[in-house]
């Protein structure tokens, strides 16, 4: 905290040009830091196709998916908001993918249900993914598949941990 106000003096006299404040990182060390940033191990992609739109296609300059109902409300990666964006929890791989299956399940029944990222966090470690130390939407993909499926957001909540 001295270091936070030291700097911030040092702004009120225009020696700096931002501030500091303390957020959720503040109190870890910097290996504690490190490993929840850094988690993901990147692995080389193992399976699937390049997507490769057909050649004569007409493609609209832009779409709004959310006017046409495939994405769900905007979800809190943080438990608590004073831990700040995703907490101390790296777990926006599972978010990326829920939201990707969401879509997709959505253009296929028109129901769209908000999935568990709690699911993936807790149970896609055997896929290579590493709960809140970081994963990949591929490995979340993988689980999905193995697992014939996802439990609803309702049915198993998110806890950032």
């Amino acid at each position: 905290m001295k270091m936070i106000e030291q700097h911030n003096r040092e702004y009120n006299q225009k020696e700096h040009s931002f501030t500091m404040a303390m957020n959720g990182f503040g109190d870890m060390t910097n290996e504690e830091f490190r490993q929840v940033m850094n988690g993901l191990q990147i692995q080389k992609h193992k399976k699937g196709k390049v997507f490769q739109p057909p050649l004569f296609a007409e493609i609209p300059s832009s779409v709004n998916w959310r006017k046409k109902g495939y994405v769900t409300p905007m979800k809190n990666q943080a438990e608590n908001f004073l831990l700040g964006f995703q907490g101390q929890c790296a777990s926006g791989w599972a978010f990326s993918a829920t939201g990707a299956i969401e879509g997709q399940m959505f253009g296929k029944t028109h129901k769209l249900v908000s999935l568990s990222e709690q699911n993936l966090l807790d149970c896609a470690w055997s896929e290579g993914n590493g709960g809140c130390s970081g994963g990949n939407m591929d490995n979340a993909f993988q689980y999905v598949k193995d697992n014939g499926g996802l439990d609803s957001e309702e049915s198993y909540p998110y806890h950032a941990q």
